[in-house]
């Protein structure tokens, strides 16, 4: 499971300086974090300790949820290609957090943000021939709950979103009424994603952050 990654970059080809006692320290961590993550290891290069330091990548759900965001649409959208009708249109979901995020929410993010980008190149690609643009979605209640207070009030619109406002905008894109519309991305949240949050302005309250 564990194995070299990219011999052919100059920089890794490097030996590194002798170990210090300085690196002991360092290298216990690595060796306690390869044990920890032995079976999700997929690539490591030697020499960790020194000058020419070396990269560990660890697979944590962040390839799956490219291969899962990113790939798939790709994929699909290019078997499909020879097939689109006159007017065709692709719709691809991304999500509000390809422009925002909260703690580890790297894979997910990266995905979303990766979806964005990946459909204004297809829509150059297949110029022409299929209209391709995404949506972002903010918060949409899919479970029937309905949401008062602070939840809806955070919002600009004064409320959470539903499963029509985004079935709604797909409809629009997929209609002539969108002929003029490609390799855009279309963020529904309710305008969550353009307020400006500082503490004690505007009735917004941090809690529970570091406080010196």
């Amino acid at each position: 499971m564990i194995r070299e990654i990219c011999k052919d970059v100059l920089f890794l080809a490097r030996k590194s300086e002798p170990a210090t006692p300085e690196d002991l320290p360092v290298a216990a961590d690595l060796l306690e974090t390869l044990e920890a993550h032995a079976d999700g290891c997929v690539g490591m290069a030697a020499n960790m300790i020194g000058v020419a330091k070396r990269i560990i990548a660890f697979d944590d759900g962040g390839a799956y949820a490219l291969r899962v965001g990113v790939t798939a649409p790709f994929y699909l959208t290019k078997l499909f290609a020879p097939h689109f009708a006159p007017g065709a249109a692709v719709v691809n979901i991304s999500s509000s957090r390809d422009r925002m995020s909260q703690p580890q929410t790297e894979s997910y993010t990266a995905a979303k943000g990766g979806i964005a980008a990946l459909t204004h190149a297809l829509a150059v690609s297949l110029a022409g021939k299929v209209r391709v643009n995404s949506i972002s979605p903010g918060w949409i209640e899919t479970g029937g709950a309905v949401w008062t207070g602070p939840d809806a009030v955070q919002h600009p619109v004064g409320r959470v979103g539903d499963p029509l406002d985004i079935a709604s905008m797909v409809l629009f894109l997929c209609s002539y009424r969108a002929g003029f519309i490609t390799g855009e991305n279309i963020c529904i949240d309710g305008g969550m994603t353009r307020q400006m949050v500082y503490h004690n302005d505007f009735g917004w309250t941090l809690r529970g952050g570091n406080e010196e």
